[in-house]
């Protein structure tokens, strides 16, 4: 039986599912619409689709580094509970995720979809359906970053917070005890502190303008700043800018095991302590959902929705 583009449409407004998916349905079932559904349904599809409306704002964020290859990624994967990213079937998904990212070196998300899944002969996107049809709930991979050379990575509680540290140092260093326990170090300051950038040279302009607009309205506003010399008012901005950078900063933070010295100082003691050359050169930090909206349920009002 024939079928054509209007009946590609009318099968997608009646599932859901993907023009492709829907044309492969149709082609399957030689063009019965019934049949195409039922196709679907049994691949998972429609299932998949229907649970799309939920918000999947929990999940985990992982960190993988693959040694041999040098080559580091960070994964989030989202699913509607908590309870489901504590599944170790879940867990195993979102690693072969990240190993399908570290090997492929995808360009977003949507091509990662279209690529064969780690240790799997079946895409990325289908193992996704798999999964969302046989754990019940919506799962979306929101994000991934890929990085190569030599890094240092840390995943807080299970996956609530997941990071990724750059390096710029030789790879027999790299190897060292030492430079590994400050990788992870520097990752856990990241995780906890959540610096915005990498040093006062990776601020941009515009921000460190609109800090100075602020504290320069903070002065207009203060009787006791009203009569101070311009050059005085300007020594107090470059001195409160230097603390903004302190705190948003990563290399410009206190080191949070030991406060004396700040993140930079720490790597640059390490780097003294094995004789080489340590640079960090920059980082990503994920924190699972942020941004994303929360569903919130009425725990009383869910149950009288079970009982009527």
């Amino acid at each position: 039986m024939a079928f054509t583009a209007k009946d590609v449409q009318a099968l997608r407004e009646q599932t859901g599912v993907g023009m492709m998916d829907c044309k492969k349905a149709l082609q399957a079932s030689d063009g019965d619409m019934e049949k195409a559904i039922d196709f679907l349904r049994e691949k998972g599809l429609a299932a998949s689709q229907k649970k799309s409306g939920r918000i999947a704002a929990e999940g985990a964020v992982l960190a993988y580094y693959d040694e041999a290859n040098k080559v580091g990624v960070l994964v989030e994967v989202n699913s509607e509970t908590d309870f489901v990213a504590k599944n170790e079937v879940f867990k195993a998904f979102v690693l072969d995720i990240a190993k399908t990212v570290a090997a492929e070196n995808p360009a977003d998300v949507e091509t990662l979809k279209t690529l064969k899944l780690y240790g799997s002969d079946r895409s990325v996107q289908e193992n996704l359906q798999d999964k969302i049809l046989s754990i019940g709930e919506n799962m979306n991979i929101r994000r991934f970053v890929r990085v190569e050379g030599n890094v240092a990575t840390y995943v807080h509680m299970g996956g609530t917070v997941g990071v990724l540290v750059e390096f710029d140092t030789d790879d027999a260093t790299a190897a060292t005890d030492a430079f590994k326990t400050m990788g992870k170090d520097v990752a856990m300051q990241i995780a906890a502190m959540s610096p915005l950038y990498l040093d006062p040279a990776s601020v941009p302009a515009e921000v460190v303008e609109h800090e100075k607009g602020i504290l320069l309205a903070q002065m207009a506003e203060d009787p006791k700043m009203a009569n101070k010399p311009e050059k005085v008012k300007e020594g107090i901005i470059v001195g409160k800018i230097n603390k903004y950078y302190k705190e948003v900063c990563l290399l410009e933070q206190a080191f949070v095991k030991d406060d004396s010295m700040n993140v930079a100082k720490y790597v640059e003691s390490v780097a003294k302590e094995i004789g080489a050359s340590i640079k960090c050169t920059g980082f990503t930090r994920f924190a699972k959902g942020e941004g994303l909206q929360k569903k919130e349920e009425n725990f009383a009002d869910e149950i009288a929705k079970m009982v009527n």
